[in-house]
């Protein structure tokens, strides 16, 4: 009977929608069972009391009761202002009601519960009458309670803790939002700079790489000998420019020699456009760069022609000084400072006015261009070519000049320096002697010194060091200092090759060759850390090629070629692997032509058809492949490497004469090409193969191609 007023009391609860007040309904309810049991009960108006029914039936822990009871009645009646007394009612399921009150505590607590409800706002009154029906909060539920209770606040209604929940779940939602914002804005820069890094600056680089590739037409082919070229950075933008010697016409109708002009140009490594041009009064044979002066920050270049030498601002074009000299047979070579003006003076040959001597030598201040005494003749008694003059300082400090003709003699520097002015030199380190050089004396009154002499005539004599050839005639310190220092590489008899020591003046080895035009090439070609020496010789038709190995003299490659019809000559450009690059001009290489079908060609035809010129480059690490990197009908007459740092990158700079139609000389053609573009262009040549057992396989294309993709280019 108890469960069945219970259960009914419940349905009651639930299914109620009367408009009477819930806490008038829940009072009758307590009084009436209380009365039926017997029992001391109170009717509460509170939420967080519990009823009798609830107490009977506290171990029954079915379902329905947590339907039931669970629901709180908008937080009224809770542990705050508005109850009396009801949070001690709700420890547990365990816990006991205090006791019942009389029906008149009951009415007022009713009372003041109503009264409540009428200060309440309008949103809050309506929450509270749509709560009409709900049931008891559950003993079981403290910790809700607890929760409802900080929301809410003390005396808070139903809407108030809505509101405040939605406030709470915005501000978290915020929370969320700054917290993700500040992981995916760093995230967000991090790829666009990555991606700025891989596709933006590449572009820029191509870009770059591309604008230093051009062509430039500057006046006229000046006959067979080549023109004046030297590389150095004039601008300051860390990339090497082009000085060039340049002949054109006047605006007559009939050029004759008159009509001719000659000058100096200034091309831009980047365009090829014109930064300055000087006129000069005669042909520029020499262009030398890089004398620095303590005054003048920019850097000075050097201009000699036949009878004159002016010193250029490499900026601007400016004429800093000029000397009148006669009959110049050389170039210039970068001394010790004579005068103790903190500049570097410079020592010219020049054929001297007496039919009695055959060479003299020159001192000209390198500050003021003004000579430095008179010019020092000699009586060389030899025939051949001129060697040198080349400046040479020995392990004791002393500094000779090797000079020659056929022959190679040395001479101090500080007896140059007496014979000329009748003074002593002002440094301690021009007076200085070297024992062992001195002994080697002709005689006891020759100031001249024995390096080589012999039957057949010396045709070459250059330092053994790396990128010579390259530096075009520079006048800094640094490559002078190290070409200055090392051995020496002698071509004599036209086909014998030997290193020279210079701790003894004794040679090396001697490597005997067909007859060399052009002088040898310092590059490593194989990984003994010695400067191996590329050479090129042209006979009946034909052109070889060969490197010989420096430390010893034996022959490490060698290939033959159509001869190209010029003999110019080759560079070795130091690559990532440690390993000399080699390029030359040749035509069509002679083994890969056996097994091409050979088709007649009347002989008419064949002297119309152009001759194909063809550049190429050599790698060690393929010996029997050569990349044909570019290919002309021009008549290439020198050429220059130009290096990048930033790209590690070289640009091959040459200088050619393409033929014009009818009798006019030909044009001279300027023109830059990128190495790294060209060789990633390159066509695979493949020599023949010696098959001969133990050789390693034949590498493929796709190898060949890899490789050489990857190759840089660094200063020598």
């Amino acid at each position: 009977m108890i469960q069945l007023g219970r259960r009914s009391s419940n349905l009651r609860v639930r299914c109620s929608s009367s408009p009477q007040p819930l806490g008038s309904v829940r009072g009758e309810m307590a009084a009436a069972l209380s009365r039926a049991l017997k029992l001391p009960g109170k009717k509460g108006s509170e939420l967080g009391e519990y009823d009798p029914l609830t107490q009977a039936d506290s171990e029954d822990e079915s379902e329905e009761d947590d339907l039931v009871l669970n629901y709180p009645r908008n937080g009224l009646g809770r542990d705050g202002c508005l109850g009396a007394g009801s949070s001690k009612l709700r420890g547990g399921r365990s816990g006991r009601l205090v006791g019942a009150e009389d029906e008149a505590q009951e009415d007022e607590d009713d009372e003041e519960e109503d009264e409540w409800r009428e200060r309440l706002p309008s949103k809050s009154r309506q929450d509270a009458d749509d709560g009409k029906g709900g049931q008891y909060w559950s003993h079981r539920d403290t910790g809700r309670d607890r929760a409802g209770d900080d929301r809410g606040g003390c005396g808070g209604g139903a809407g108030l803790g809505v509101l405040s929940a939605e406030d709470e779940e915005k501000r978290i939602r915020m929370k969320h939002a700054v917290r993700s914002a500040f992981f995916l804005v760093p995230l967000v820069c991090a790829m666009l700079l990555v991606l700025l890094c891989a596709f933006l600056l590449p572009c820029k680089k191509g870009e770059l790489e591309k604008k230093l590739q051009w062509e430039r037409a500057m006046g006229v082919a000046g006959g067979v000998n080549p023109p004046a070229l030297a590389l150095w950075d004039s601008d300051g933008d860390s990339l090497e420019d082009v000085f060039l010697g340049v002949t054109e016409w006047t605006n007559d109708s009939r050029p004759t020699q008159g009509n001719k002009i000659y000058s100096l140009v200034a091309l831009s490594a980047v365009s090829g456009q014109v930064l300055w041009r000087i006129v000069t009064r005669e042909t520029v044979k020499y262009i030398q760069c890089g004398l620095q002066f303590s005054t003048q920050p920019s850097p000075v270049v050097i201009v000699i022609g036949k009878s004159i030498v002016m010193a250029i601002n490499g900026t601007t074009g400016k004429n800093l000084w000029t000397v009148m000299l006669k009959n110049i047979v050389s170039q210039a070579v970068l001394l010790p400072d004579l005068q103790g003006d903190s500049v570097p003076d410079l020592l010219i040959a020049t054929l001297p006015a007496d039919e009695a001597s055959d060479l003299s030598l020159t001192l000209i201040s390198g500050l003021t261009g003004a000579k430095l005494g008179h010019p020092v003749p000699f009586n060389l008694t030899g025939q051949g070519r001129l060697i040198g003059p080349l400046v040479h300082e020995t392990q004791q400090g002393a500094y000779y000049i090797l000079f020659g003709l056929g022959n190679v003699e040395a001479i101090s520097v500080g007896d140059i320096y007496i014979k000329a002015t009748g003074k002593m030199p002002l440094t301690q380190a021009l007076r200085r002697r070297d024992p062992s050089w001195e002994v080697l004396k002709k005689s006891n009154t020759s100031s001249c010194i024995n390096i080589y002499r012999g039957a057949e005539s010396a045709e070459f004599l250059l330092p053994l060091v790396a990128g010579f050839g390259n530096s075009h005639n520079s006048l800094d310190t640094v490559s002078n200092m190290n070409s200055s220092k090392s051995d020496w590489v002698l071509v004599y008899g036209s086909s014998k090759l030997s290193v020279l020591r210079q701790r003894d003046k004794h040679k090396e080895w001697t490597f005997n060759s067909s007859q060399l035009h052009c002088q040898p090439v310092p590059g490593h070609f194989n990984d003994d850390r010695v400067l191996d020496l590329f050479i090129q010789h042209a006979a009946n038709g034909t052109m070889q090629a060969q490197v010989v190995d420096g430390a010893k003299g034996k022959l490490l490659w060698s290939a033959e070629f159509v001869c190209p019809g010029l003999m110019l000559e080759s560079s070795a450009i130091l690559t990532s692997t440690g390993q000399s690059a080699f390029l030359f001009w040749a035509s069509d290489p002679i083994r890969a032509q056996k097994n091409v079908t050979k088709t007649t060609v009347s002989p008419g035809v064949a002297a119309a058809q152009p001759l194909i010129r063809k550049l190429f480059l050599l790698h060690p690490a393929y010996p029997r492949i050569l990349l044909e990197l570019h290919s002309t009908t021009d008549t290439a007459v020198t050429s220059a490497v130009s290096y990048h740092g930033n790209q590690k990158d070289a640009f091959y700079i040459t200088v050619s004469s393409r033929p014009t139609p009818g009798s006019e000389p030909g044009a001279q053609i300027v023109k830059s090409l990128g190495l790294r573009a060209a060789v990633a262009k390159g066509q695979i040549v493949r020599l023949g193969e010696s098959g001969k057992p133990g050789d390693a396989v034949k590498p493929g294309a796709y190898e060949v191609n890899k490789f050489f993709r990857r190759l840089t280019f660094r200063q020598q």
